[in-house]
């Protein structure tokens, strides 16, 4: 290789480097909107229901200039095209960026344009980690305000077009920081005691790791929580997912002994205003039988 071709070769890569930094930390946080589309046929979601349709929003972190009123305007109007059975919002509200933000959005603020959100089964939502970590009345209040239903260890049956269903959402699973590590507020065996019949249940959680102790009479687990490790490499996955379980229970469809979780990629930030390979979702959810024809 002549001097030439490998000076060439360095400005090349450096460029490169360049281009894929910029577009990390400003083209995929802050300007791309995908929808992620799941089918899950799960052998607890009875054959003589119709399938149901589900939205999920995740991860929101309200702060400027990432995820600003104009942008949750945006997603609330691309998640509303897709006319969804029902709207599922499973946490972080507040933001998740300290040092990489002009400044929080307050959740007035964003109640406004979450308030527009409309499905036949309704808007149903969960409380986040950075949501406890912030100010968790202040985010009660926002969904108040927005109209939202909150569950926090509570389950709500819903009947639609021959579907009978439950909505079952658990507090957050490290909701309080301790000296020895994290304290949660959920109680997943005193939600499921709120199922007074044999109807299916879908669970919403924050955090995905809540899987290992769903039992197979809950027909989906929808949670959020790890944004896709943010970063996902090819060949790779994400190298950094806040899980106790890794990757795992990084991203996506996840199958374990015939229990199905679908986790979202989530819509902002956390730590760092950086996502590769996992841009902010709207997460679209299709619950059938897996005994359906």
């Amino acid at each position: 290789m002549t001097r030439r071709q490998l000076l060439i070769g360095a400005g090349t890569t450096a460029a490169a480097g360049v281009g894929l930094s910029s577009y990390a930390f400003a083209i995929e946080p802050g300007f791309r909107l995908v929808v992620a589309k799941h089918t899950v046929r799960s052998p607890a979601w009875p054959a003589r229901h119709p399938p149901i349709r589900i939205a999920i929003l995740s991860d929101l972190h309200a702060c400027e200039p990432w995820m600003s009123v104009n942008r949750i305007e945006q997603i609330v109007a691309r998640t509303m095209k897709h006319e969804p059975d029902a709207i599922v919002i499973l946490g972080d509200f507040a933001a998740g960026l300290r040092n990489f933000r002009t400044r929080a959005i307050e959740p007035e603020e964003w109640a406004i344009p979450l308030s527009r959100l409309r499905a036949p089964l309704g808007v149903h939502a969960v409380l986040g980690n950075h949501d406890w970590w912030t100010d968790v009345d202040a985010v009660r209040f926002g969904l108040s305000r927005a109209g939202i239903p909150l569950f926090e260890n509570d389950a709500i049956r819903l009947k639609n077009r021959r579907r009978e269903f439950w909505f079952a959402g658990i507090g957050d699973q490290i909701a309080h920081r301790t000296d020895s590590g994290f304290r949660g507020v959920d109680d997943l065996p005193g939600t499921l005691d709120l199922v007074h019949d044999d109807a299916p249940v879908i669970l919403l959680a924050h955090e995905p790791d809540i899987f290992v102790n769903v039992p197979d009479r809950v027909a989906l687990t929808l949670a959020g929580h790890t944004h896709g490790g943010q970063i996902r490499l090819p060949g790779i996955g994400s190298p950094v997912v806040p899980s106790a379980y890794g990757q795992r229970f990084a991203y996506g469809h996840i199958v374990e002994d015939d229990r199905h979780m679908v986790v979202s990629g989530g819509l902002g930030c956390s730590i760092l205003p950086v996502r590769f390979g996992v841009p902010p979702e709207i997460t679209l959810v299709t619950l059938r039988s897996a005994a359906e024809a």
